[in-house]
């Protein structure tokens, strides 16, 4: 499971570990946006650097998967 990022100007950035997240938020240098899914945004500047991320989807006779992947870790996932 990953938190999502945004930084102060709402652009998102690459997702982060939850202990991360968690050491920021108690750090007071960033703040809870959503809950679901839970994205936090940092309260600092940033320098926005992002990786490329690759989408697929599978079209099965059933249902329709779909995927997000950075450095080989999946950061989002869903059936259809």
């Amino acid at each position: 499971m990953l938190v999502f990022v945004i930084n102060q100007n709402k652009k998102p950035l690459m997702p982060c570990k939850p202990s991360k997240a968690r050491k920021l938020l108690q750090a007071g240098k960033a703040k809870v946006v959503r809950n679901t899914p839970f994205t936090i945004k940092l309260l600092f500047g940033s320098s926005g650097y992002t990786q490329p991320v690759t989408a697929g989807m599978d079209t099965g006779s059933k249902v329709v998967g779909c995927a997000a992947i950075a450095n080989g870790k999946v950061l989002y996932q869903s059936e259809i």
